[in-house]
């Protein structure tokens, strides 16, 4: 089918203002690189996710879900089919006497969420306040900082499986490992989660989540990127071994290892996926050749 048919079907149930046609992904990523979605979405309802879902299996189309694109590189002829990006954004508080019950809708912004907290005097979340991702990217990859991570303070997160039925996952169900869950193998759609959180002092809250926010200023680079390109290791810490490597300001095209910080690959200069893609694999076997440690991909690569 051709791009405009498809537009025509989903018109039928989604808002004008929320489907674009051949959409540069650069626009939608942190790392500012990325080729053409067919089509790409706004879903802002549960209703429009589903619809998406039933469209893409009855006419058999590519359908790439995303959340706020700072865990992903796309590559440069871009994506086929439907990009969904997940907006749901309603946020609730329940009270109780001794902690508090957040529900959070996927497309929050986690420094959002850690502010609206703040304000409640409800603490646990500060460690997640500078990560510049969504609620249901932080669940999908176990997003964490500071010694703490999502699976910390998750109760339960509410899904949809490809087939559109609503599913409620406990915290054992979501089989949270160090960066990765049981979304990470992409069968599931996180709609909501459901935090438990302890109450605090306001001015302690925000105290710590400035003093984070200084220390990410400091020690990560303002260049476009998808946060940490490489998972820690097991037994090693990953931007260190890079840096041992001579690796530290290394360029191919616009991409660079960042200067600031080793784990990181930037878009120094206009860069392509294709030259973060070259750079990625120079740094693996660098690395590999000169301390035979396998270093692992975090960011997500999409596309074609």
């Amino acid at each position: 089918m051709k791009n405009l048919e498809i537009e025509e079907i989903l018109h039928k149930k989604i808002p004008t203002k929320d489907i674009f046609v051949n959409e540069p992904m650069s626009k939608h990523t942190s790392f500012k690189i990325g080729g053409d979605a067919d089509i790409f979405i706004n879903a802002t309802t549960v209703d429009t996710i589903k619809y998406v879902l039933e469209i893409s299996k009855k006419y058999n189309i590519n359908l790439t879900i995303i959340g706020n694109g700072t865990n992903i590189l796309v590559k440069d002829n871009g994506i086929r089919g439907i990009v969904l990006c997940i907006c749901l954004s309603n946020i609730t508080i329940e009270k109780l006497e001794n902690y508090a019950i957040v529900t959070v809708d996927a497309g929050n912004k986690l420094p959002a969420v850690a502010v609206e907290l703040q304000k409640n005097a409800i603490t646990g979340f500060e460690f997640a306040s500078g990560i510049p991702g969504t609620i249901g990217g932080a669940i999908k990859m176990n997003a964490g900082a500071y010694s703490k991570e999502m699976k910390d303070i998750v109760q339960k997160t509410i899904c949809m499986d490809y087939e559109g039925n609503i599913i409620e996952l406990n915290n054992e169900q979501q089989k949270f490992d160090y960066r990765s869950s049981i979304f990470s193998k992409n069968k599931y759609i996180i709609l909501q989660t459901i935090l438990k959180l302890e109450y605090g002092n306001k001015e302690e809250i925000q105290s710590k989540m400035d003093e984070y926010k200084i220390k990410r200023k400091e020690k990560q680079p303002n260049l476009p990127s998808a946060g940490s390109t490489f998972k820690r290791g097991k037994d090693f810490i990953t931007a260190k071994l890079i840096d041992e490597c001579g690796l530290r300001g290394y360029k191919i095209g616009g991409a660079e290892v960042s200067s600031m910080h080793a784990g990181f690959i930037v878009n120094s200069d206009n860069a392509k996926a294709k030259d973060v893609l070259e750079l990625i694999e120079y740094v693996k076997n660098k690395v590999y050749e000169k301390t035979n440690k396998n270093i692992e991909l975090e960011v997500e690569i999409l596309g074609e």
